[in-house]
């Protein structure tokens, strides 16, 4: 059916703003509490409003529901599993919690149910897959998506954990009829204060962001105008200034009067009674921390935060009869969002509602405000102006109009000063969030430590005295399912056979950067706590750090990305290991400032590579298996220029030789792309790099893992009745995934992942799998084009060749990862979140009787 875009918006489009709701119910609602749907992107200071509107007093606002806004600062699966233990330290699991869902907008413009919130309102197609047109202002890693991600790595050290948990086609999406909405966001008349140059400074300095009107660090060379939350979503923004509800607006022109100054923080440090309030000052201690420049105190405000008390205050006051807002100047605009730039209907292919359409998409007009250029991305020439470090476009930016475009909002413009002139804080919102987060009433019951009073951080590492070690292997993944399960078997390899020194964590593949937590979980359960794990580049080789190029085919919804950040809701069942990422960081390592504990520093990929180099003894050299992009690998050839002379051999997982037996590669995303296999896809420059190199390469290509990507003989191998846990886990992970892919059509896809465990049985069994190898001259199509990227072919011209894995005997291969799964003498220390709940729920004492 073909939906009003305002009624869609206001259903699930609202996930791209941070806004604050209050849902509809007539006059039963207004003897009762106001009832409140919160939509939030976990970035840290929403965690300050998520945690500051269930402090109120619950018989006048009712937190309902909280609708994650998953195409923003932080990813669906990770923000969804942070949210619920957020909630269940809160005492409220009756909170329900929205995410984005699968359904899409076809080409002629039809709205299905349950629309995603995945990519922006003009990208959305009939999948969850997709470019970073706007996402990519955001950074992935440190300071960006990866630091909101894990809180800093504060999250899983200070948070409990509940029974709720993201679980594939079952986590609701949270649809209401809304009343009145509070949108943090936009810059009406705002000026930056931040990126200005001091009075005293020399003509050498150049101003950055000073004075626009809006706050993208990340491109305010191609647009100055727009503010992160509009930007991620123009259009859609639109539709809701659009919709006719009653909207309050607290843009930066508010939000830049309150920034978190030095009284405001050093108040809440010495005030900190509740869990909550511990939380949160963790977080925003190290925000500053690990700020980039020295100006935290002028540059870091209280956006969300603020928006959630003005929200508060005026729903308070209005259902009071009183006037105005204890927290903020409030005035009426007419304003509203743009969308795409001038000159209108001149179509030049980067606007995709009018791209090679006959008719233009939602029967928008030719020539009306929607029909200009689109910024297509953060490096948009049509943006920069030419002798300028200041940009032209002004997509997203909330902008104050007359005529027929003009909406009538009621806008923010300042935060009032605190009454109380002897109080160390300036603004009276200040005193109000203090004294809410401190309050006894509706506070946290329980943080991990209190969920488990008798756990103690213990790190598990084996005793490989008087046994000979087999020679050193480095594990190259990026995280997929099929890569968790090969990690268990390598662990679970005899130390005579391979002993495994490091894994390297691709963030361009499978799962975002931060499930490098679920690798210490699974380390940690298998008594291997002393394994370094090497964090690697987001982007793959050759593309800005800032984007997406080639990762943009994963699917972000069910099928994809979520479901391995969450290993398909599995990950909670793992015991949760006291190494994590983190935040800390010291000036050695290139930061601004060193942390409270530098010591733990989450090490990257390239640094584990040269300690375990440096370590090895003269006569020993390193096997590299790598299941994922290349780019790890590709990045330690550029780098080390001796890499060769350390690597026995490299073991890669991936590809399709091009002609082989008529059969197709299995970028299923990328229609035109028939030979292309999905880890050289995702990276092609790199596999170029490594596969046309003079290593001695041994290639597990798809024809090989096809024959072992079997569900009904691996769960057969692993049906027996004498298991270990880590068999049990890997069972229920192959189980759940053949019964979503009988199920539903987003899941066809899931045998990709169980054919990748091949590569780990063959590097450790080899000749008792009856292998057929064969030797071929073969490049690597990289820089080309999106429909033959990643495809290898063969050239007999080729400088080198390498090493196909062609056959094998596919019983032996069962057989071997059913035994080795099932075998007990090395197995897991800790089997279970469940059985780590028994030991830190129970004195020793207890335990040992």
């Amino acid at each position: 059916m073909m939906l009003p875009l305002w009624r869609m918006t206001a259903a699930a489009v609202l996930m791209v703003l941070v806004a604050f709701v209050v849902v509809a119910g007539g006059a039963e609602a207004e003897a009762g509490p106001q009832r409140i749907l919160l939509d939030t992107d976990m970035d840290t200071d929403d965690l300050f409003a998520l945690l500051y509107i269930p402090k109120q007093n619950r018989s006048e606002f009712d937190l309902k529901a909280v609708s994650i806004s998953v195409n923003a600062w932080s990813n669906a699966g990770h923000a969804v599993n942070h949210l619920y233990d957020i909630l269940y330290m809160m005492g409220r699991d009756d909170i329900l919690v929205g995410i984005g869902g699968d359904g899409g907008i076809s080409d002629s413009g039809t709205i299905y149910p349950n629309v995603g919130g995945y990519l922006p309102l003009i990208d959305q197609g009939m999948t969850t897959v997709g470019g970073c047109r706007y996402r990519q202002a955001i950074p992935q890693g440190g300071g960006g998506r990866l630091d909101k991600d894990t809180n800093f790595g504060l999250r899983r050290g200070f948070l409990p954990q509940g029974r709720r948990k993201y679980t594939p086609l079952q986590q609701p999406t949270a649809q209401q009829n809304v009343e009145h909405i509070y949108i943090m966001g936009g810059g009406v008349r705002s000026k930056n204060p931040t990126g200005c140059c001091p009075k005293n400074a020399t003509k050498s300095c150049t101003p950055q962001q000073c004075g626009d009107h809006g706050n993208l660090f990340t491109c305010y060379a191609t647009n100055p105008n727009a503010e992160f939350n509009i930007f991620g979503d123009p259009f859609s923004a639109y539709q809701v200034f659009h919709s006719g509800i009653s909207m309050t607006l607290v843009p930066l022109d508010a939000t830049n009067t309150i920034p978190i100054n030095k009284e405001f923080f050093y108040e809440f440090q010495r005030h900190q009674s509740t869990y909550e309030a511990q939380y949160l000052f963790k977080a925003l201690k190290m925000a500053r921390d690990t700020w980039f420049n020295d100006q935290f105190y002028t540059s870091y405000f209280m956006w969300d935060s603020f928006t959630a008390g003005v929200a508060i205050s005026s729903m308070r006051n209005d259902k009071n009869g009183k006037f105005g807002n204890d927290f903020a100047q409030l005035e009426y605009m007419n304003v509203t969002v743009i969308t795409s730039n001038k000159p209108y209907g001149v179509h030049d292919g980067s606007n995709p509602l009018f791209k090679g359409r006959g008719t233009p998409k939602f029967g928008l007009k030719r020539d009306g405000v929607h029909s200009g250029h689109v910024q297509t991305g953060i490096t948009d020439s049509f943006c920069s102006l030419k002798g300028s470090n200041k940009g032209r476009c002004e997509d997203g930016y909330t902008k104050k109009v007359s005529g027929p475009e003009a909406v009538h909002i009621r806008v923010a413009t300042g935060a009032k000063p605190n009454v109380d002139k002897y109080s160390p804080l300036d603004r009276e919102f200040f005193k109000s969030f203090l004294e809410a987060l401190n309050l006894r009433e509706n506070s946290g019951s329980l943080n991990f430590m209190a969920q488990f009073p008798f756990y103690r951080e213990i790190l598990y590492k084996p005793d490989f005295k008087n046994k000979k070690i087999g020679p050193p292997v480095i594990f190259d993944m990026d995280m997929s399912p099929g890569d968790f399960i090969s990690l268990i078997y390598l662990l679970k390899a005899p130390i005579e056979v391979i002993d495994l020194k490091g894994i390297l964590v691709s963030g361009n593949g499978w799962a975002h950067i931060a499930s490098i937590d679920i690798i210490y979980d699974i380390l940690h359960m298998m008594g291997r706590d002393d394994i370094p794990v090497g964090r690697g580049n987001t982007n793959a080789l050759g593309t800005p750090i800032l984007g997406c190029n080639y990762a943009s085919i994963i699917p972000q919804g069910s099928g994809g990305l979520i479901d391995s950040d969450t290993l398909y809701g599995l990950a909670r069942s793992l015991p949760r290991s006291p190494r994590r990422y983190t935040a800390e960081n010291s000036v050695k390592y290139g930061a601004p400032r060193n942390t409270d504990h530098p010591e733990l520093r989450q090490p990257l990929a390239f640094e584990v590579w040269q300690s375990i180099k440096e370590q090895l003894p003269p006569s020993e050299k390193i096997t590299i298996l790598t299941s994922g992009p290349l780019t790890n690998l590709a990045n330690i050839m550029l780098s080390d220029r001796n890499t060769s002379s350390v690597i026995e051999k490299v073991y890669v997982v991936g590809g399709h030789i091009r002609g082989e037996n008529d059969s197709k590669g299995n970028v299923f995303t990328v229609s035109s792309n028939r030979d292309a296999e999905f880890n050289m896809f995702l990276d092609p420059l790199a596999a170029k790099t490594v596969l046309e190199s003079s290593l001695d390469i041994t290639l597990i290509p798809l024809r090989s893992q096809r024959k072992a990507a079997s569900f009904k003989s691996i769960l057969q191998a692993l049906k027996h009745t004498d298991h270990t846990p880590e068999s049990s886990f890997v069972h229920r992970l192959l189980f759940l995934l053949h019964e979503l892919q009988q199920k539903h059509r987003l899941y066809h896809h899931m045998d990709i992942f169980l054919g990748e465990v091949l590569g780990a049985v063959y590097l450790v069994e080899g000749f008792s799998m009856r292998p057929f190898v064969q030797s071929m001259p073969i490049s690597v199509v990289a820089n080309s084009s999106r429909s033959t990227n990643g495809q290898i072919v063969v050239n007999k011209q080729s400088a080198n060749s390498v090493k196909v894995l062609v056959d094998f005997s596919s019983g032996k291969y069962y057989s071997r990862v059913g035994k080795s799964l099932r075998n007990k003498e090395q197995y897991a220390v800790v089997g279970s979140f469940a059985e780590q709940n028994t030991i830190g729920s129970r004195p020793p004492e207890i335990l040992r009787n």
